[in-house]
């Protein structure tokens, strides 16, 4: 995977327009997580340390090409400065007027955060205007939000095809992580494929059969796995419509030598709730008026017996219904399994993906891992085998 990181940028004294993502969650007016500013510090500071004027533009929210006043940025800017422990501007625009006076008093070393690039509708569109107004305020461009690069934006895409265009650390990061998953990984290599529907994951399933050694399904994708093959699976979440296409998935997995785990056991119960009664049953043999929650114990002793041989993981969903106890047994006893793994050097674990992100805290693991990505869609866009037209524009 070839791209330019900032080692390559030459920053005293240069304006350089950084991508980053500021799209965080507000609650009540106020910011609830500073992980994706924390996680872009580095490469503020480090450019900032080499005297470059860093001016950071990013997206928040769906104002639809609308000036929309509680999607502004501006409570970002004050964030980013309580993180950088420096003072961090704010312009009205992220083009224009307003903007470029903004950027033309700045000193090096300066950090100056551009108003909602989603004020403008040429930002969906990658209008060539909109990204020629940006790229009028910087010598280089810097994107360091890989969570944004599975779209092609005026301010992911359009600039960099404008100015020279560089990755940050934390794009590095990403990018190097998802090249050690499935670009020159260390094998056998297992993928874990969780969630709640096979129709959502299907270009995933159909990368990963071809890419991995082993397929290890989880979930309630796993209930439409099992009832396409005869079993019976009681009232659990499936898709009737999708069995034909399990069926197929299973033979070209067969086909192309990746072995597929599908659980043995589950956990069932009558309704869906924390700490409901339930029981372990066996995969083919759920109950009439019960649904499975989880997988069983038989089963995740199967699957941490398949990892330990492995030396690469990708991780994407759950096993079970995590959210609701006891039913995030399957998926914590895994996770930490794989954090030991990890930490004794047997193991490269990556995972991503909001609902995994959120298993894997819940857990207590996300800590431990190789890497977890938090970029959702681009994580999920890559794993499917997709270009992304953000990281495309970083080899031009």
């Amino acid at each position: 995977m070839a791209f330019k990181t900032i080692d390559a940028l030459n920053a005293q004294g240069a304006r350089v327009l950084l991508r980053a993502d500021l799209n965080l969650p507000v609650r009540d007016g106020r910011i609830t997580d500073l992980t994706r500013i924390e996680r872009l510090a580095p490469t503020i500071r480090e450019l900032v340390g080499k005297g470059a004027k860093v001016i950071v533009c990013s997206h928040f929210d769906r104002p639809k090409g609308q000036r929309v006043p509680e999607m502004s940025l501006k409570p970002m800017a004050t964030a980013l400065s309580e993180v950088l422990g420096q003072p961090v501007a704010f312009a009205d625009d992220c083009v224009g007027p307003d903007a470029e006076a903004a950027v033309a008093a700045m000193k090096d070393g300066d950090v100056l955060v551009l108003e909602n690039t989603r004020f403008h509708k040429g930002e969906e569109k990658n209008d060539p205007a909109l990204a020629q107004g940006l790229a009028k305020l910087a010598d280089a461009f810097v994107n360091d939000a890989f969570s944004a690069a599975h779209r092609a934006h005026a301010s992911t895409e359009g600039v960099a095809r404008i100015l020279p265009a560089y990755a940050g650390r934390l794009m590095q990061a990403e990018l190097e992580a998802l090249d050690a998953a499935l670009g020159s990984p260390q094998r056998p290599v297992a993928a874990i494929v969780g969630g709640a529907k096979v129709s959502t994951k299907l270009d995933l399933l159909g990368n990963l059969s071809a890419k991995v050694d082993v397929l290890i399904i989880g979930g309630a994708m796993a209930n439409t796995f099992l009832a396409a093959q005869g079993a019976d699976v009681g009232k659990s979440l499936q898709e009737a419509e999708m069995h034909d296409t399990a069926r197929e998935i299973l033979e070209k997995a067969k086909a192309r030598g990746c072995e597929v785990i599908l659980p043995v056991d589950l956990v069932a119960a009558a309704e869906f709730k924390a700490n409901a009664a339930n029981t372990v049953v066996p995969a083919n043999a759920v109950p009439a008026g019960q649904m499975a929650l989880d997988v069983g114990p038989a089963s995740v002793a199967a699957v941490i017996a398949k990892l330990a041989e492995c030396k690469t993981l990708v991780w994407n969903g759950p096993f079970g219904a995590f959210e609701i106890e006891p039913f995030d047994k399957a998926t914590v006893t895994v996770a930490q399994e794989v954090a030991k793994l990890t930490e004794a050097g047997k193991l490269a674990s990556i995972g991503g993906g909001g609902d995994t992100v959120s298993a894997l805290r819940h857990a207590g693991v996300a800590e431990r891992m190789t890497y977890v990505s938090a970029a959702g869609g681009a994580f999920l866009e890559w794993l499917e085998g997709k270009e992304l037209p953000g990281v495309a524009a970083l080899n031009a």
